[in-house]
């Protein structure tokens, strides 16, 4: 079989962007000193080129590395994750690095090209990426760079080459409906993150399956789809309370969706659970410490965080997955946010 073209070389960038090859490495491991025009300059002939750093094999090194990338540190969901990633990684000798989606305007975006073919010239272990999406383009050059990547909770369908860690979230989306079904509610409002975020549209489809399943007709005027967010639960919040015909109750699809649906409720004067019952998703330490305490759907989420960092240390050693999409098992947590519905038109419908 006839030998493919060679690769391109670090020399070869240098020279057509014009600097040294000391330059070049220099920009390909993000080293300070380097004018913004010759950092473009060579970044555009690295991809021009295809260049991709020889790595070597990076299993068994010392230290192992691994970078995680959040989209954002700023929820309890991400710093729980995070906590299951450093547990495991001193249990196996890893060090770990963190980056974020919304970096600073200037910086190297975290899963661009260039940050892609930095980390596998610094010569890391894998990649952990959480609640982000990976495109076609991202997942052909982490192969070329044979570079290990493990998905928590991905926000897009992945490709069963890809490996992902999450929850069952059409189950758990069963289970706070068919709570909220067994206490007498049918007016039951969902309100979520985005409708392209993967577990979110799970977690939708689980509510939607339990109401067909005991017979109630989806009202779409009580399906919300905005963000994970703490802002985005008061504004859902806000629309559905000003409906004609109010929701006796809300599953929201994150426990910072529901904390907001508490503050806007309380804002309305509607009490929570004698005017509005509350379900969550995730339960973080924020749902016990809510006034009232939040009735949530409790998702492993450190537990996830283990065991995306040790897969991506199997993934560098070579070995094979027991499985490319894990999913691990959600619990309902029952609290005080929820409760019968206080219309006497629902009596006796209890039990589902």
């Amino acid at each position: 079989m006839p030998a493919g073209p060679p690769r391109p070389t670090l020399a070869q960038v240098a020279a057509a962007a014009g600097v040294s090859p000391s330059t070049a490495s220099k920009v390909l491991n993000g080293r300070p000193r380097i004018s913004a025009e010759t950092r473009r300059r060579v970044e555009a002939a690295i991809e021009r080129l295809g260049y991709a750093p020889t790595t070597g094999p990076r299993a068994g090194t010392s230290p192992r590395s691994v970078v995680v990338v959040f989209r954002t540190l700023a929820d309890v969901y991400a710093l729980r994750v995070l906590e299951g990633v450093l547990a495991a990684a001193r249990a196996h000798d890893t060090e770990v690095l963190v980056d974020v989606l919304d970096t600073p305007a200037g910086g190297v975006v975290p899963l661009s090209p260039t940050w892609l073919r930095r980390q596998a010239a610094r010569h890391r272990t894998g990649i952990v990426v959480v609640t982000s999406e990976q495109t076609p383009e991202q997942e052909h050059l982490l192969r070329s760079l044979d570079l290990p990547v493990v998905h928590v909770d991905p926000a897009n369908p992945l490709d069963d080459a890809t490996v992902s860690v999450g929850s069952t979230n059409f189950s758990g989306g069963v289970q706070a409906t068919r709570h909220l079904l067994g206490l007498g509610h049918r007016r039951i409002a969902f309100a979520g993150g985005a409708p392209t975020f993967q577990p979110s549209a799970e977690r939708l489809q689980g509510y939607l399956s339990a109401l067909r399943g005991a017979g109630v007709e989806v009202d779409e005027a009580l399906v919300r789809s905005r963000a994970h967010t703490f802002e985005a639960g008061v504004a859902m919040a806000d629309d559905l309370l000003a409906l004609a015909e109010r929701p006796t109750a809300v599953f929201a699809a994150s426990d910072s969706i529901a904390l907001g649906i508490l503050a806007s409720a309380q804002r309305h004067g509607v009490r929570v659970p004698q005017d509005l019952s509350v379900v969550g998703f995730d339960d973080t330490s924020a749902a016990v410490s809510s006034a009232p305490a939040l009735t949530t759907v409790r998702q492993p989420v450190v537990e996830m965080g283990r065991v995306a960092l040790r897969t991506v240390l199997q993934l560098a050693r070579g070995e094979a997955v027991d499985a490319h999409h894990v999913q691990l098992s959600t619990t309902l947590v029952v609290r005080e946010s929820t409760a019968p519905p206080a219309s006497s038109a629902v009596d006796g419908q209890e039990g589902i």
